[in-house]
């Protein structure tokens, strides 16, 4: 009798810890913002019944589709997919309301939200991006309607806020040459160089298949289409999400991140196509310079699937190199830390919920290194009908630090493999990175104690089994650093390339690559060495057929 009442006792306490693992759990993103149909601040009721009245504004026909945060402000996006939008660049007065279904005011003004006014609105936005001088980059589609329905009263243009005074200060209309008759643009990425005017965009045609790079201080653009890793993968065009089974196969290019910036001055960026479980990387150095558009093939790097069911439609990156993602299959937010190995056992999920993210249609990471998730329901919207009686967009946030606590992705945990072969180069002419996250809100859901952390640089390596035998723990691997050669001329540093995330970083011990490689080879490139490794003999050696 006392064995079986000890028995029951650990069964209950059992279940216990498995409800308190499951609470803990779900509070990691806390629901900040819910709408079961979308509402706009009209100036004031009666223009508001007017609108209803005369089609100008359709509740139902309203779908958020990106987020950016900045100060007090979250911003959010709504294309004019179908009538009664009444704008389509948002935000949230996050003072004025702190929680529940706030209004959605038009960004800046009402004005600058009319539909087919080419030169002075906005017609559609999709993802908007705020860097780090106070601006908000938001890519006007022009658009009206969506698939067959598609309209374009207006060209596809580069518009830029300053967040200080409200006002755009560019509007640049993308030339003839940047675009084609399939091309859809939604996905926007901002590289800051140097300074503020070292500026650069990135935008990735999804259906017209090519990548177009923005200079800001040349205000001139130019497009990348010569290359086989902005299409879909024929095989992976099949999805389920929220019971529905629906093919999206056309779908290339689309999710874009980018990494710190390296010790050669530049970042690397990551894209997937839509259609697709791979992601993809190439060096900025090639995407800023416009004499590369048709010879860069090689210049591409392809990574590994990131496993089955990972169609994925947004990321980001923070500047501690950790890629957030979205895992539309899954109804999950999956996590990468960018000095590790880019292969399905270092993915991790950082969040997952079968309701409330369905479709988690944009991730973003603010200034604070808050994340903010909007889910939407989007193929429910498309291809179905939303229950408007029910919540069908929500705005999650968490410190990024506790989103990744006990993850792959946290490197202080080492439960769950070895460290990276490598460091992170130190990022060029930037102040040393804040900590992982500074400051939280006050979460509408309690939500656990944490603390601030920064994470300590790995001291070991690792590398794959493809790269150095059994994917076994390594001694970090190099040349000396910035050493003189012949006529006084500096030697760059030696970098390793890690096969399996497409980049390459300074380290230390013996030379891995052929001695004989010449001087300018630009090893302290990105993305270059892996070029140079292939045409070695070591690649040769390590990775016959």
């Amino acid at each position: 009798m006392q064995k079986a009442s000890g028995y029951i006792l650990a069964a209950v306490v059992l279940v216990l810890l498995l409800q308190v693992h499951q609470l803990e759990a779900a509070y990691k993103l806390q629901e900040r913002y819910s709408w079961n149909q979308l509402d706009f601040a009209f100036p004031n009721e009666r223009l508001k019944e007017q609108a209803l009245a005369s089609g100008d504004y359709v509740p139902q026909n309203a779908l958020p589709v990106g987020l950016e945060h900045f100060g007090n402000r979250l911003f959010v996006t709504v294309p004019r997919w179908r009538d009664g939008i009444p704008a389509t660049l948002t935000y949230i007065n996050m003072d004025h309301s702190v929680t529940g279904s706030p209004e959605l005011i038009p960004y800046p003004d009402w004005r600058s939200n009319t539909a087919g006014d080419c030169a002075n609105s906005i017609t559609t936005a999709y993802r908007i991006k705020v860097d780090e001088c106070g601006r908000l980059w938001v890519l006007d589609t022009g658009t009206v309607g969506i698939g067959n329905t598609t309209r374009n009263p207006c060209p596809y243009s580069v518009n830029v806020f300053d967040l200080t005074t409200n006002t755009r200060i560019r509007r640049y209309v993308l030339p003839v040459d940047n675009t084609n008759p399939n091309t859809f643009i939604a996905n926007i990425a901002v590289d800051i160089g140097k300074n503020c005017d070292d500026a650069f965009a990135y935008f990735a045609d999804e259906l017209g298949y090519g990548l177009i790079s923005y200079s800001w201080e040349l205000n001139k653009s130019w497009r990348f289409s010569a290359h086989s890793y902005f299409f879909p993968d024929p095989l992976r065009g099949d999805f389920n999400v929220a019971g529905l089974n629906f093919q999206w196969g056309e779908e290339g290019i689309f999710g874009m991140s980018l990494s710190p910036i390296r010790s050669d001055g530049y970042r690397t960026m990551y894209f997937s196509p839509l259609a697709s479980h791979r992601q993809f990387a190439v060096s900025t150095r090639i995407l800023r310079d416009e004499t590369r558009t048709e010879d860069s093939y090689h210049d591409f790097v392809a990574l590994d699937e990131r496993g089955p069911n990972a169609h994925t439609t947004a990321r980001v990156m923070s500047d501690d190199g950790v890629e957030l993602f979205n895992l539309i299959d899954q109804n999950a937010v999956g996590c990468w830390h960018s000095s590790m190995p880019y292969s399905a056992q270092f993915h991790g999920i950082v969040d997952r919920d079968d309701v409330g993210l369905v479709f988690p249609a944009d991730v973003k990471i603010d200034e604070d290194k808050n994340v903010w998730v909007l889910s939407d329901r989007m193929p429910v919207f498309l291809l179905s009908d939303l229950d408007y009686t029910d919540i069908n967009f929500r705005i999650y946030t968490a410190p990024l630090g506790l989103l990744i606590e006990n993850t792959v992705c946290d490197l202080r945990n080492n439960a769950y493999g070895p460290p990276n072969s490598v460091s992170i180069p130190k990022q060029a002419n930037l102040p040393p990175a804040p900590p992982l996250y500074t400051k939280t809100y006050r979460p509408a859901l309690p939500q656990k104690p944490h603390t601030s952390w920064t994470p300590s640089p790995p001291s070991r390596g690792y590398l794959p089994a493809a790269a150095g035998g059994a994917g076994q723990v390594i001694s970090s691997v190099s040349v000396s650093t910035n050493t003189v050669g012949p006529a006084g001329v500096e030697v760059p540093k030696a970098y390793v390339f890690n096969q399996h995330n497409g980049l390459n970083y300074e380290t230390s011990g013996p030379h891995l690559f052929p001695t004989h490689q010449p001087a300018h080879s630009h090893q302290t490139d990105g993305l270059k060495s892996y070029v140079n490794a292939r045409q070695s003999g070591w690649w040769h050696h390590h990775h016959q057929g």
